[in-house]
């Protein structure tokens, strides 16, 4: 059996365990079942929300945690070497800010009428090339500052977009705005996947 088929394994016996909790506690309990008047057991309602609010009353935390357990359970663990197409994709661009960002500077490029002092040039770069480095590697803490880099970029282009002076401006800044939302949204649920084998799969 693969590592992977071992923990889908563990997985699908970890969520048995978890919805078996709320009735055996009712049952250690000793609470009836509820009646409908004919002396037959009514049936609970079968909705998500109920059988949430149960669970989490039986285990005795809230009910995010249980929403939350319940998303990362339906999330597919990464397989030894898988890299999600968002993080590679991420890494790249991050490889090419680093080489352009140089690349610029040695060709003799200014910015606002002046050449930019070499530690403005090469920190950013260094930060982009360790940040695509970790990200093609698959480590969370770089994917999580690729997301945290493509926030402040969201928050910059929208102030931009709203004081856009000229049409071209505000393409430019609505289209890093796209840019920049897209690979944060597509990043939440990546580094979700990077965390599973680490911290919500049974050892």
């Amino acid at each position: 059996m693969s590592s992977r088929e071992r923990k889908r394994n563990e997985r699908r016996k970890r969520k048995q365990r978890n919805s078996s909790q709320p009735v055996a506690a009712e049952a250690a309990a000793g609470e009836p079942a509820a009646s409908n008047g004919n002396g037959a057991a009514a049936e609970a309602p079968d909705d998500g929300l109920t059988d949430i609010a149960a669970e989490a009353e039986a285990r005795g935390v809230s009910k995010s945690e249980i929403r939350n357990e319940r998303v990362r359970e339906g999330l597919e663990p990464l397989a030894e070497g898988e890299r999600p197409v968002v993080v590679t994709a991420g890494a790249v661009l991050s490889f090419a800010i680093a080489l352009v960002t140089v690349g610029a500077w040695v060709a003799g490029a200014e910015v606002d009428g002046e050449r930019p002092a070499a530690f403005q040039v090469f920190a950013p770069a260094i930060l982009f090339g360790v940040m695509g480095y970790g990200m093609w590697r698959t480590r969370y803490w770089a994917v999580l500052g690729f997301q945290a880099v493509m926030g402040i970029l969201m928050v910059g282009a929208f102030l931009s977009l709203i004081a856009a002076a000229s049409i071209a401006g505000a393409l430019t800044a609505l289209f890093i705005l796209l840019g920049a939302g897209t690979f944060f949204w597509f990043t939440v649920k990546a580094m979700a996947r990077i965390q599973i084998p680490d911290k919500h799969l049974p050892k």
